[in-house]
């Protein structure tokens, strides 16, 4: 299977899992050099970011959500999302420009890619996938509920996924949904 469709799959079944909305934020971590099998950080490749992008796109156009891209660790984990999302969020937007060997192959296509693209420091996203163990964890929100995909690897590289839910606070005599015939006071 073509890694775009793979990870148009994925993507799907995240989404439908988390109940992702328009406007909510999906995280993507990824390593273009471990999906070619090689150690993160060294054979990144351009190619490898168009498909991947290419199957994100393919369900952010149907669902809407904002797709956020991590940078690597030349640029702290930043991450590169459109700036009417970052507005939006009320996120800062910091001063750089993601490229291959400073940010990956990933983040640096998406920069180039995504209307008025810019980069921010951090963000509490809803979903979040991680292709190659790039460590998402810090850009999700605070309860991340691990997903397990019907694919396992894109290309040669790891896949994890997490949504994520409200805290549920209280105690034993906490009710966390209405019944519908408790709508109404």
């Amino acid at each position: 299977m073509l890694i775009s469709k793979q990870i148009e799959t994925v993507v799907r079944e995240l989404a439908a899992a988390a109940r992702l909305q328009a406007g909510q934020l999906l995280v993507i971590g990824c390593s273009t050099s471990e999906v070619a099998g090689q150690k993160i950080g060294t054979s990144g490749t351009s190619a490898t970011a168009e498909a991947i992008y290419a199957g994100i796109e393919a369900v952010r156009a149907e669902i809407g959500f904002h797709p956020v891209f991590q940078c690597c660790e030349h640029l702290n984990r930043a991450l590169v999302i459109e700036r009417a999302a970052a507005e939006r969020y009320g996120l800062e937007v910091v001063a750089a420009v993601p490229v291959a060997k400073a940010g990956g192959s990933m983040a640096a296509y998406a920069y180039r890619t995504l209307p008025d693209a810019c980069l921010v420091e951090s963000v509490q996203a809803h979903a979040g996938i991680d292709i190659g163990d790039t460590f998402i964890g810090m850009h999700l929100r605070r309860v991340a509920v691990p997903l397990r995909p019907t694919i396992r690897s894109i290309g040669e590289a790891h896949l994890t996924m997490a949504y994520t839910r409200p805290k549920l606070i209280g105690g034993e005599r906490a009710v966390y949904g209405l019944e519908d015939n408790q709508r109404s006071c």
